[in-house]
């Protein structure tokens, strides 16, 4: 876009023998509306092929002609602006520039939605915006403005993806949301996927209830209908049927149980007297750098707490089978899947960006604040994973001969 010519521009400034900034304001106001009006005008006089008041017929039957104007206010950057809408006698023309029922102009929406991902509320929002552009709006707008964008939020949740992602995970984050006139608690299932480029990208959110083995079968489905017909490896916390459901949607995939989270768990009910010492006896487990030494100091942990702690023990045990799996694979991917620390940082992004929310209208709701969290989020996700090309030459050699259909 070109700008005014500097002499055309002296010559305005000189005319309007501006004060203050707000003289200036109002001059662009002006300016805005003039130039909105004339492109309007522009915009008529192409559609109809003809100019003001002229008329067109055809065998003597009068057609469609203009019918003078409808005044409307748009809210914009610069405040509220009176308009004159052109208007024809059947109802045919609408603008191009700013829609026939849009009161928002030059990305007015957008800094609401921009403001509503940070998660500020919608009282906030339109204080905020009176506040940095003298506009009025209702914290009714802002959640019509955001009811907006779902298709938007529908289609991105449904788009296609990679066919190929070496690295999944998977975790959920709790929110309050109302539910038959209650608030209910529900989980937000997040899946975070590292395709071959090596960048994290958010494959989906799911709300539910009640995890089960179940639910997490249709979001595998869900994942494969949209493009992904392999997984190397699965990491995620402990959830509920995760195993069963991997194993039935993608057979060949391999299941990596958070170490991190595992600790977390195991350790609630360990007395401080003992958790010193034992917490020196378990990392000798997952530092070590073998699987078969791993087994052995497993034994020895065993033997070692059993009687004292026989459930944490047991629960080690038990799920050896899932923790195990990052002893199979050189360090540098042993760093990425032995802990699901890459979407706990993410969720806790979520968290920061929703603490101002004690709970949500719908489902919906929460799910076009994620959207639009993700968003914000993805945006800085812009270089690939650390040391990824060495990754991804040991991925080429460990998983070689994988059909992806």
């Amino acid at each position: 876009m070109q700008s005014a010519p500097q002499n055309l521009l002296n010559e305005y400034v000189a005319s309007q023998n501006f004060t203050s900034t707000a003289d200036i304001m109002d001059a662009m106001k002006t300016m805005f509306r003039d130039a909105i009006e004339q492109i309007m005008e522009a915009e008529i006089d192409e559609e109809f092929g003809r100019t003001r008041c002229q008329r067109t017929s055809e065998e003597g039957i009068p057609r469609n002609y203009r019918n003078g104007y409808t005044k409307k206010t748009v809210k914009t950057q610069l405040g509220e602006v009176p308009l004159k809408i052109p208007r024809d006698r059947n109802g045919e023309y609408e603008p191009r520039i700013i829609g026939k029922y849009s009161r928002n102009a030059d990305g007015m929406e957008d800094k609401i939605l921009s403001l509503y991902a940070c998660g500020m509320s919608q009282r906030d929002i339109a204080e905020q915006i009176k506040e940095l552009y003298g506009v009025e709006i209702s914290p009714e707008l802002v959640t019509k403005i955001g009811e907006k964008i779902m298709p938007e939020v529908t289609a991105w949740q449904n788009r296609p993806l990679e066919k190929v992602y070496p690295f999944v995970f998977m975790d959920a984050i709790h929110y309050k949301v109302r539910e038959d006139h209650h608030y209910v608690t529900k989980a937000a299932y997040v899946v975070l996927g590292i395709p071959l480029e090596g960048q994290k990208d958010i494959l989906g959110i799911w709300i539910g209830e009640h995890e089960s083995s179940k639910f997490w079968l249709n979001v595998l489905n869900d994942l494969k209908s949209r493009g992904i017909m392999d997984v190397y490896l699965f990491c995620t916390d402990g959830l509920c049927g995760m195993m069963q459901a991997i194993e039935a949607v993608y057979p060949q995939s391999r299941l990596q149980r958070c170490i991190v989270h595992q600790i977390r768990s195991s350790t609630k009910y360990v007395s401080y007297k003992d958790i010193k010492h034992l917490m020196a006896d378990l990392k000798q487990i997952y530092t070590a750098a073998t699987l078969s030494e791993a087994e052995a100091n497993l034994q020895c942990f065993a033997e070692n707490w059993r009687t004292k702690y026989p459930s944490y023990v047991k629960s080690w045990e038990e799920n050896w089978c899932v923790l195990s799996t990052f002893f199979e694979y050189p360090p540098e991917i042993r760093k990425i899947i032995y802990t699901t620390n890459i979407i706990e940082g993410l969720n806790r992004q979520f968290r920061q960006i929703t603490k101002n929310k004690p709970g949500f209208t719908n489902d919906d709701s929460l799910r076009r604040m994620l959207y639009l969290a993700s968003k914000r989020i993805m945006k800085r996700w812009r270089t690939r994973y650390q040391n990824w090309d060495l990754v991804l030459n040991q991925l080429s050699i460990l998983f070689a001969g994988r059909d992806a259909g």
